[in-house]
């Protein structure tokens, strides 16, 4: 750096610079001031590199000292018209093997890391280990809501990490799609929607902090659920072509390379064409297993659904009574029976006392109850 200057003190002087800039400026203007400040280090515009050569400046605006920040727009994750998600480089979409279901909504997932760091791999079925400063970003939307058959977005959630570990940031779109606000309470959204030629109707819940933390945390500590190893290693189709997720984050400097060349992984549980035991553990590892696991919420329950643990049997809840009786579900799981397994109840009902998840949920998953109830009627396990 030019001066003999230190490069993190100027890098962070010139982020709340510009975000201030920011407010009144295009994102073409950042652009061009960034590019500038940084030419005195690296004659190229670069500032890291990776196997396939230098990579250039992401336009983001995050300063970790200064987050969450009150809008969405101040992080400059998008470009463009900003309903859009048009993500600026260095911010990577991705998506999961099997997502988790809330009311049909859908999602979007990016990633964005500093420069020069990396995650490093834990084991398949760990969330990797993100260094500080990475963000994880997921917008909730919905298609098709009636009466106009319009998109829109409901909100973003942000999971980013300081040295302290996860913190949580969620924002709220406005009507007119133009940003988000920061809030940590929580909202209904009443909605109407088509979805597979079928109107359903729900009352959105967009979490609180506080419920944001009942499902992201082992024993007071808050964690990612969805990006491990075992749910990421897929292909995704990105503006270059399809490539394997973990040999993108690879690529990009985003992960390390010290990764094993197999890996055990979930499926998309709506494929018909993976075997119905495989589609039942990954659908219970991505909805149930961050509660009923060890160090979570419901870890006093008998139930073990992370898939590392959910090929056995009785930990799935097989001929297992249940720790809660509810007349006239006998067993977790009844072979051959799912009318009388407390799972499907559960998972079938809206009631919410009874209903499972506890949260995220307010309507029936149909597709996802019929797949549990097909592989309980399947079962030819003798109950003792």
């Amino acid at each position: 750096m030019a001066f003999g200057l230190d490069v993190k003190l100027l890098t962070k002087l010139m982020s709340q610079i510009l975000r201030l800039m920011f407010k009144f400026y295009k994102t073409s203007l950042y652009l061009f001031v960034l590019g500038i400040f940084f030419s005195c280090g690296n004659d190229d515009g670069y500032i890291s590199t990776t196997d396939d050569g230098p990579l250039p400046i992401s336009p983001v605006i995050f300063d970790i000292e200064q987050v969450p920040y009150p809008t969405l727009s101040e992080y400059n994750f998008f470009e463009g018209d900003l309903k859009s998600l048009n993500p600026v480089y260095g911010v990577l979409p991705y998506d999961l093997n099997s997502p988790l279901f809330s009311d049909y909504a859908h999602k979007k997932r990016f990633l964005w890391m500093p420069n020069d760091v990396k995650a490093t791999y834990v084991d398949d079925y760990s969330a990797l280990n993100f260094p500080t400063g990475s963000v994880l970003i997921k917008n909730f939307y919905y298609e098709n809501i009636q009466p106009d058959n319009n998109t829109k977005i409901l909100e973003t959630r942000l999971m980013y990490k300081k040295d302290d570990g996860w913190h949580f940031a969620k924002y709220v779109w406005n009507d007119e799609q133009t940003d988000a606000v920061f809030t940590n309470d929580g909202s209904f959204v009443d909605l109407t929607w088509t979805e597979g030629g079928q109107t359903k109707t729900t009352n959105y819940r967009i979490p609180s902090q506080a419920e944001c933390f009942t499902c992201h945390n082992k024993f007071g500590t808050p964690l990612p659920i969805g990006p491990k190893p075992q749910n990421l290693n897929k292909n995704y189709l990105y503006e270059e072509g399809s490539r394997n997720q973990l040999d993108k984050w690879i690529n990009q400097g985003y992960l390390d390379s010290d990764i094993p060349q197999t890996i055990d992984s979930t499926v998309d549980w709506s494929d018909p064409s993976k075997g119905i035991e495989m589609r039942v553990r990954s659908y219970l590892d991505i909805n149930c297993a961050h509660c009923h696991s060890e160090e979570s919420y419901c870890e006093y329950r008998p139930m073990r659904f992370a898939y590392h643990e959910n090929d056995n049997d009785t930990n799935k809840g097989v001929c297992v009574d249940p720790e809660t009786q509810i007349p006239p579900y006998n067993k977790i799981v009844s072979p051959g029976n799912s009318t009388q397994s407390i799972i499907h109840f559960r998972l079938s009902t809206t009631e919410e006392q009874y209903r499972m998840p506890l949260l995220g949920r307010t309507i029936k998953h149909d597709e996802g109850v019929r797949l549990i109830e097909e592989w309980i009627n399947s079962l030819t396990t003798e109950c003792n």
